[in-house]
């Protein structure tokens, strides 16, 4: 592996498009002397991070118009499958907060190759679906374009020696852009009549942005140990999506102005069955480094 393609990877956001929310959000930290004081009363954090989730995908792209119809594909990828096909990946967290008020985003983009890709029906509008066996797929590889960025405020309504909690509110964005390749041992004339087929080789591609709300919330619980602590994370949204909604949790250390967290992160998209993206989930774990000032 390069060194260019390994640092993209100690940067990647994940996968896929799709999502997230930021985990500095997480990583606040409390009263009691976990930061450096600051006399105008703002407080900072930046928090890079190395996610490597497991990409599940139910995709759905429309047929050429000569065609009318959709393609259903199911597309699953592990670390071992993207990390060397990753051809760039950035992210950054970061949140602002002062007093009991916070202002936090994140953003995140990933182009790479996943692992399999299975073409599951041919659906032609007004017929039934027509299955494609997997043993007629020759060959068959898909690309993502994948950027999420999200946007939220949040209040501290409860903060002590054992940690905080915040309630947060805000929105999500995502832009994906999939490309699926084939080669099919199948030729199949379309309905309509116009000498237009499907099959052979050849790709397909599409595009969808979607904006959620969003609403959850996060924080950190203190343990007996000094420095350590239990970051945690949940927010629910809806909008373009039927559903979206994620989670983090798992253990941190913090030392003065810097700290390192090791999490699992879950991130679900749910969206119609006309939209490009009908499913979309990413789980796995995560290795944070935060600085505050």
């Amino acid at each position: 592996m390069t060194l260019s393609r390994f640092v993209s990877v100690a940067i990647i956001a994940g996968l896929l498009a799709s999502g997230t929310s930021s985990y500095a959000l997480a990583q606040q930290p409390v009263s009691g002397g976990m930061q450096p004081a600051n006399a105008s009363g703002w407080s900072f954090n930046i928090a890079p991070y190395i996610w490597l989730p497991t990409i599940n995908a139910n995709l759905s792209y429309d047929l050429p118009p000569a065609l009318g119809g959709r393609l259903p594909t199911d597309v699953s990828s592990g670390p071992g499958d993207y990390i060397s096909k990753l051809h760039f990946a950035a992210a950054f967290a970061a949140d602002a907060k002062y007093d009991r008020f916070s202002l936090l985003t994140d953003y995140m983009y990933m182009y790479g190759a996943t692992g399999s890709t299975n073409i599951k029906s041919l659906d032609f509008f007004g017929l039934p679906s027509r299955p494609i066996s997997r043993s007629l797929q020759v060959v068959t590889s898909t690309t993502l374009k994948a950027t999420l960025w999200t946007l939220a405020g949040g209040y501290t309504v409860v903060e002590g020696d054992w940690g905080n909690f915040d309630v947060l509110a805000g929105v999500r964005f995502l832009g994906v852009n999939p490309s699926t390749n084939y080669n099919l041992a199948l030729t199949v004339v379309g309905p309509r009549g116009n000498g237009a087929t499907f099959g052979g080789g050849g790709g397909i591609s599409g595009s969808a942005n979607v904006w959620n709300g969003l609403a959850g919330f996060r924080g950190r619980l203190r343990l007996p140990v000094e420095g350590l602590f239990i970051p945690y994370y949940f927010d629910i949204g809806s909008g373009g999506s039927k559903l979206t909604w994620q989670i983090a949790s798992g253990l941190g250390y913090q030392t003065g102005w810097a700290g390192v967290s090791l999490l699992y992160r879950y991130l679900s998209f749910e969206q119609g069955s006309s939209s490009v993206v009908r499913h979309l989930s990413l789980g796995g774990p995560m290795l944070m480094v935060n600085f505050s000032f």
